[in-house]
């Protein structure tokens, strides 16, 4: 009888231990986001780290689908798409909101870029700079400078359209399946969502 005292001391060290290796594991967010249930993608490239003095989450977590129609991404991509999702957002700090077309990979997983998708993403706030020029800088990105969007834009050479306009990063891209990212479609998108910040 004595056992189960021990056996129930042991479960409860090995659940402490288990919540701290999880806890290691995560991003470097200072605090968790929870992806909600809506639909919405497009291509990110791999997770960069918080530019100094910046956070991985912004302050209200701006939901992005606030600031695109599911008409809108379906226009872009140019066939029809779920429901805005949203999703981490590491690259930009904040929250994606992500749009898939029918031919998007199953499971759809908003954190990570997928074909066949439309993703946006609205960082606000101070930090919206530090994100901004910490992607622009990132060793993964060919910054190719944009007129005629907000305050600077760049294509990053191969998957979206960054804009920076005041205290606001707007990052969209747009992946049709089976087509390199649409460049023209981004434009398109940015233009109409630039409308609304």
């Amino acid at each position: 009888m004595k056992a189960r005292p021990a056996v129930a001391a042991l479960a409860g060290a090995a659940t402490v231990v288990v919540a701290v290796a999880l806890t290691g594991c995560g991003s470097s967010s200072s605090s968790a986001t929870t992806a909600t249930t809506t639909t919405h993608a497009a291509a990110t490239p791999s997770a960069t780290t918080a530019p100094a003095g910046g956070t991985t989450t912004t302050s209200g977590n701006f939901d992005s689908c606030t600031v695109v129609t599911t008409p809108e991404a379906a226009a872009a991509l140019g066939q029809s798409v779920s429901s805005g999702v949203l999703g981490t957002a590491t690259v930009e700090g904040g929250l994606a909101c992500v749009f898939y077309g029918p031919s998007a990979p199953t499971p759809h997983t908003p954190n990570v870029g997928q074909p066949d998708s439309v993703r946006v993403v609205v960082v606000k706030g101070t930090n919206a700079v530090k994100w901004y020029n910490a992607y622009k800088s990132s060793p993964a990105v060919r910054p190719q400078a944009m007129s005629g969007y907000g305050d600077q834009a760049f294509y990053d050479g191969y998957a979206s359209l960054s804009v920076l306009k005041g205290d606001t990063y707007l990052r969209v891209a747009v992946a049709p399946a089976g087509a390199p990212p649409s460049l023209a479609a981004e434009k398109q998108l940015a233009t109409a969502i630039l409308s609304r910040l």
